[in-house]
């Protein structure tokens, strides 16, 4: 028989056989629960993920620009759990919420953490729905780096630096920071923090001041920023939805739809699926660590 002549070449055959099944089963699975996501009958809220660092803003800028064009989608639901990232993306996705809800209701969810750029973000819709739990606030800014002048002179390193003009490598890790890069970079920070509280009281509806009482970094559960005005409800996903559901005008059962994701060859995919789950990992151990996980910070290179 051919598996006894050939036993090793009658493995590969059966093992292909086995994956490609198990492709085109993932596929038919992905396939119909899209189907029926998009086909569901009725008015529609649009749910969109955020989570992780924000570090890119092109996918989600698409994605709610979709949304928002959609017809049959009445409102938006954005399921927030980010610690927060980089200050350009944060904004640009701040900016194109602020667009949305000038002609279709958008309702922030916040999930385990939603603090400072996360925060940011959910600011700009025209409603915020917390656990009493939610990580959430931490409404400043912050840059560092470690200097590690001290370590090279210990093993005999002698960095050169050559530059254009003074400030050209402030923030070097191989020396120490002058008085005068010290107050210029505190000058930026300020005024990144600035646009963040302005941001947050245009979204909120809230007086600068009062954004700015809290305004310290200091993190919230959900309950303690609903006393502060940061978030206006207490509740689930499913009532984010339902809330939004509302304003959107939809009576009776109110169907979801997410955005369809994008396709990708089976070991791309489980590749991806890897790379997400150490993702999620590192940001859990992050929040964690308080100290270091909500950050809503700007590049500090090129």
């Amino acid at each position: 028989m051919f598996s006894r002549r050939h036993p090793y070449l009658f493995f590969v055959l059966v093992f292909t056989m086995v994956v490609s099944a198990a492709m085109l089963g993932i596929s038919l699975l992905e396939a119909v629960s899209r189907d029926a996501s998009e086909l569901a009958f009725g008015e529609k809220v649009g749910v969109i993920e955020i989570s992780g660092m924000i570090l890119d803003s092109r996918e989600l800028l698409e994605q709610i620009k979709k949304f928002a064009e959609n017809d049959g989608i009445k409102a938006i639901v954005l399921r927030i759990d980010s610690p927060g990232g980089a200050v350009g993306p944060a904004q640009e996705i701040y900016r194109q919420i602020r667009k949305t809800v000038e002609k279709k209701k958008v309702v922030a969810s916040l999930g385990s953490i939603a603090a400072s750029g996360g925060y940011y973000i959910a600011s700009a819709a025209d409603g915020i729905v917390a656990n009493p739990g939610t990580i959430t606030g931490s409404i400043g800014v912050v840059m560092g780096y470690t200097n590690f002048e001290a370590l090279f002179k210990k093993i005999g390193l002698s960095p050169v630096v050559i530059k254009s003009g003074e400030y050209k490598d402030i923030g070097s890790p191989v020396r120490e920071m002058t008085e005068s890069e010290r107050i210029l970079l505190q000058r930026f920070t300020d005024t990144i923090h600035r646009q963040f509280v302005e941001d947050v009281s245009a979204g909120r509806r809230m007086k600068p001041e009062d954004v700015g009482q809290v305004a310290d970094g200091r993190i919230f559960s959900g309950e303690e920023a609903k006393d502060f005005g940061l978030v206006d409800r207490l509740g689930n996903l499913e009532d984010a939805i339902e809330w939004a559901g509302e304003l959107g005008g939809i009576t009776g059962r109110i169907n979801t739809v997410y955005p369809p994701k994008e396709k990708l060859p089976f070991l791309d995919y489980l590749m991806d699926m890897s790379a997400r789950e150490i993702a999620r990992t590192v940001t859990r151990l992050g929040a964690l660590a308080i100290t270091g996980g909500y950050l809503y910070c700007p590049e500090v290179h090129e």
